[in-house]
């Protein structure tokens, strides 16, 4: 109801001053958390360490490395040294209660150059699937030899997918058998599109052990390919971009592992088993937003969960890289006698690019916010997708932008002497690996209908 009597507005005021001062004083306590973006000194300062290492070092070698297509051990290296690379690093990260020192560290590194980046990066993929497959023992023993020592820098790798298995996991075709006799798994099969493929060491292996199950009848296996026969590198990828980033099949030829190393131990395994065999027959409703936890029950899907927010966080560092090249060509290109960013043609593109990193980002930083309940040992209530909304939209936003950052610079956009078409390059990727953009639309759809649609 509108005030209508002036005299009594005083009294009001000074009753809304002490409400007020009786609800902050309650909202003050444990259980309510005050909503900030801004990240703290801590967070400014490593995110800064970061940035100044992919300007410094990253970026000048850049187009060296792209054009070598080579994995850049010198640049890994130089980042161990000074503690960017390795197990520490990822645990210092991880270790945050916002969930935001990752996707930060990640943006900052994929804007000096993706390529680059994945190649420091891509062991995250393994040992990511080591912590949420793993028990602590196994992380102990296999994650610091995921990333080797300063002197000695080794890689991972991640091997879901298969030729005739990328978006279907439930495609995978390789092969687990385990031999009572030697308590030993014996592995036949192909991997294809694994990053690091073939040049790791520690090989983070998804296979059938009961095809009957499906996806049900899986695990990861940790396979190092320096205490076991018959793991060999296949065709090593030329890729349209991340081409200092490896790729390449890996083979598995009657490969003989410890049975200690399927991740989570055989008898969890031997247990999750036998309840799918029990339940096999029933089909389970999805329920509602409850999509991707009953994904997370497979060891593919346990990893690109917890890393969704994470490859969008690399395709923005990809998206504001080329915007900000854009920005600065716009402003400094004169045609008709006038800087082109005075043609509202180019300053609303520049606009909307802005617009779109901005609001991927956001997206991000919620999933990742959420994904800090891992650190306390929970499961992110990603209730409608959250993780593969920051995917799909920053790898969507990484394409448009760096599409439209070679419009802006028009013919130069296009030579190699400007670098938005190696990041049109790079970014194009983000809408196919970890799961595709098609696939995260079924995932969100799915959570937020609670149907299973197909």
């Amino acid at each position: 109801m509108l005030m209508t009597d002036p005299k009594s507005a005083p009294a009001l005021s000074a009753d809304v001053m002490t409400l007020a001062g009786e609800l902050g004083a309650e909202r003050s306590k444990p259980g309510w958390s005050t909503f900030s973006l801004a990240i703290n000194d801590d967070q400014r300062e490593i995110r800064d360490w970061t940035h100044a290492f992919a300007a410094d070092v990253i970026r000048p070698a850049a187009s060296e490395w792209d054009e070598r297509e080579e994995t850049p051990w010198p640049i890994i290296q130089e980042a161990a040294k000074i503690g960017l690379y390795g197990l520490d690093m990822n645990v210092n990260l991880f270790v945050d209660p916002t969930g935001l020192l990752m996707p930060l560290v990640h943006e900052e590194l994929f804007w000096g150059d993706a390529g680059i980046a994945m190649s420091l990066k891509g062991t995250g993929l393994a040992s990511s699937a080591i912590f949420s497959n793993g028990t602590p023992e196994q992380w102990s023993q296999w994650m610091g030899r995921c990333y080797g020592t300063p002197d000695d820098v080794r890689v991972a790798a991640f091997c879901s997918s298969e030729p005739g298995a990328g978006s279907d996991v439930s495609a995978i075709r390789t092969r687990a058998t385990y031999d009572s006799v030697t308590n030993e798994w014996v592995m036949n099969g192909q991997k294809a599109w694994a990053t690091n493929g073939g040049i790791a060491d520690i090989h983070v292996v998804v296979a059938t052990v009961d095809p009957s199950l499906g996806t049900k009848g899986q695990a990861a296996f940790v396979v190092p390919k320096s205490e076991v026969r018959g793991l060999e590198m296949g065709t090593k990828l030329r890729k349209h971009g991340l081409r200092a980033s490896h790729t390449a099949d890996v083979f598995f030829d009657n490969v003989r592992i410890p049975a200690e190393n399927v991740l989570g131990g055989k008898e969890k395994l031997d247990a999750r088993l036998a309840r799918a065999r029990e339940a096999a027959g029933q089909r389970a409703r999805v329920p509602a937003g409850g999509a991707a936890g009953q994904q997370g029950r497979n060891a593919s899907m346990a990893t690109f969960e917890m890393t969704r927010h994470l490859v969008g966080a690399q395709a923005i560092g990809i998206a504001r890289a080329a915007y900000e090249v854009a920005l600065e060509y716009a402003k400094t290109r004169e045609q008709f006698g006038r800087p082109i960013i005075d043609n509202q043609g180019i300053a609303f593109k520049l606009a909307d690019m802005a617009v779109e990193i901005d609001a991927a980002r956001l997206l991000v930083w919620r999933a990742a916010n959420m994904s800090s309940a891992l650190m306390r040992g929970e499961t992110p209530d990603y209730q409608h997708g959250e993780g593969s909304m920051a995917k799909l939209k920053a790898g969507e936003v990484a394409v448009k932008v760096t599409e439209e950052a070679i419009q802006i610079l028009g013919g130069n956009g296009y030579t190699r002497e400007y670098p938005v078409e190696r990041m049109h390059r790079d970014a194009k990727i983000y809408t196919i690996f970890e799961g595709t953009s098609e696939i995260q639309r079924l995932v969100i759809a799915r959570a937020i209908s609670g149907m299973r649609i197909r």
